[in-house]
């Protein structure tokens, strides 16, 4: 099973106080394959202003940088790409299937079908006879 990661988009404030294109929201995926068979998970990730000493010019960032602060700011890794294979394990192994009828194609003549009674409302501070 092959397993990637990736940041799709990236929202960003032009000026946070002295500094310039401030990356405060990032869109990520990881996506799985299996030979025929695929798997994605999708979220967004917010974050908080950086400390001016450890910022990093927009240009300058890499995809495996803004990964690793959606990773440190709440998106839990093992969990995400846990889910991607278990979609794509229950195309493999489908936990629920739709088999045919066991009867076979066509209807039932209405006019052959009779429906149960109905059941009877009582209020509740009427007594019931047994």
């Amino acid at each position: 099973m092959n397993l990637t990661w990736l940041i799709e988009t990236l929202w960003v404030r032009p000026v946070e106080g002295s500094l310039t294109d401030v990356v405060v929201t990032a869109a990520w995926r990881c996506n799985g394959t299996d030979g025929q068979y695929t798997g994605s998970v999708y979220a967004t990730v917010s974050f908080t202003p950086p400390d001016p000493s450890e910022f990093i010019q927009y240009q300058d960032l890499t995809q495996a940088e803004v990964l690793n602060w959606v990773w440190t700011n709440g998106v839990d890794k093992d969990s995400a790409e846990a889910a991607v294979v278990q979609q794509i394990n229950n195309q493999i192994n489908p936990p629920i299937i739709t088999p045919p009828l066991p009867w076979g194609a066509g209807g039932i003549d209405a006019s052959t079908l009779t429906a149960p009674p109905k059941p009877v409302v009582v209020a509740n501070d009427e007594p019931v006879a047994p």
